[in-house]
């Protein structure tokens, strides 16, 4: 019972393909973990997404699409996320509405069980960036999902330049890319919870989402004990400003 009432703290990563989340997933979860906590690690699309297989086998027979992650030394062809037509988009937004509820389920059940801190590789947020967002009918309808999602203490949105991002995961074509960074970022104009982290080298971001972490102290919401113990301890911060590699 005492387990359940410790403060715990959702935090997400959402950004284009390429952007880094990876590599601040583990930064952030190897010096909280440094700290004491008892970190839980999900990704949204094996751990939320509804009947994941089924969309990715469907989405690769119908769109002839490539499989597997890109990498510069062998680029992967996608058609998924990047097809677009008004029926797709219908079928999108049933989808998204159905992970939408299922998340409430995994993500209260996953906080219920005693960790410190729940982090989400991506989010909800990454496939509302999947939509016309512009739209002011689609605004509403990314509201109402917005309404049914647990909001993250940290939701950071990595952003990144579209054409260093596709150089580091070539999956899409360039144009997608910088349509999907636009539609990121204006998410988070209708979500404020969403941290927009600018693009900048690996330290540098990792300081960054590092300072998001430490301004939940100022909070009026309990603030779980490893984030004393991280903002105490000079170590968790060192080396953070010596590689000049973008995110």
């Amino acid at each position: 019972m005492d387990s359940m009432k410790r403060p715990v703290v959702l935090i997400t990563f959402s950004g284009i393909d390429g952007a880094g989340k990876s590599t601040q997933i583990d930064l952030l979860s190897a010096n909280m973990t440094a700290a004491g906590a008892r970190i839980v690690r999900l990704s949204f699309w094996d751990n939320v997404v509804v009947w994941s297989s089924l969309r990715e086998r469907s989405a690769h027979r119908i769109f002839r699409g490539e499989k597997g992650a890109g990498s510069p030394d062998r680029p992967v062809a996608r058609r998924d996320k990047n097809v677009k037509s008004w029926y797709l988009t219908a079928i999108r937004m049933l989808f998204y509405l159905v992970d939408a509820i299922r998340l409430n389920f995994v993500a209260r059940g996953r906080l219920a069980r005693g960790p410190d801190a729940v982090i989400f590789d991506r989010y909800i947020y990454d496939e509302l960036a999947n939509l016309p967002i512009d739209d002011p009918w689609m605004k509403r309808y990314v509201r109402l999902v917005l309404r049914l999602t647990p909001t993250p203490g940290i939701a950071c949105l990595l952003d990144a330049d579209p054409i260093q991002a596709t150089q580091r995961k070539p999956e899409y074509p360039l144009d997608f890319v910088h349509a999907n960074r636009k539609a990121y970022l204006a998410l988070s104009k209708l979500e404020p919870a969403i941290r927009v982290i600018g693009p900048a080298s690996v330290p540098e971001v990792q300081e960054q989402i590092l300072k998001e972490l430490m301004r939940l102290r100022s909070t009026k919401l309990p603030c779980p004990a490893f984030i004393d113990l991280m903002s105490a301890s000079p170590g968790m911060t060192s080396g953070m400003t010596s590689s000049a590699r973008p995110v």
